[in-house]
């Protein structure tokens, strides 16, 4: 009985604590950001389209998503996707255009340089 409630006490003072620990640190929604305007900007324009019932609330459906090539959502190495789009059409459209196996930058395309 006795170990029962030590038990018990322990397992409310864990769950006390954390509770409380997990309301008193706020998450930071982009921790790789500078503090600064642009990032306070983002953060507020995302609690406004998201706050239900709010006056530039945007229902989940309705929202787009988009983002810079800057580099953190655009694989880029070793090339880029508009590269590697523009040798593979190059290698498709060569047998209708023979003067390529000579007429550089083709002509390194075609030979894999």
């Amino acid at each position: 009985m006795k170990r029962l409630k030590i038990h018990f006490f322990v397992c409310i003072f864990l769950i006390v604590f954390t509770s409380g620990c997990n309301s008193a640190v706020k998450k930071d929604p982009l921790p790789s950001w500078r503090e600064g305007a642009a990032k306070s900007a983002i953060i507020q324009f995302v609690q406004d389209v998201t706050k239900q019932g709010g006056p530039n609330y945007v229902r989940s459906e309705e929202r787009i998503a988009t983002f810079d090539n800057d580099g953190t959502l655009w694989a880029e190495q070793p090339m880029d996707f508009q590269l590697v789009f523009v040798i593979d059409r190059v290698k498709v459209l060569a047998p209708i255009h023979p003067e390529w196996k000579e007429q550089q930058p083709f002509k390194a395309v075609l030979e894999g340089d």
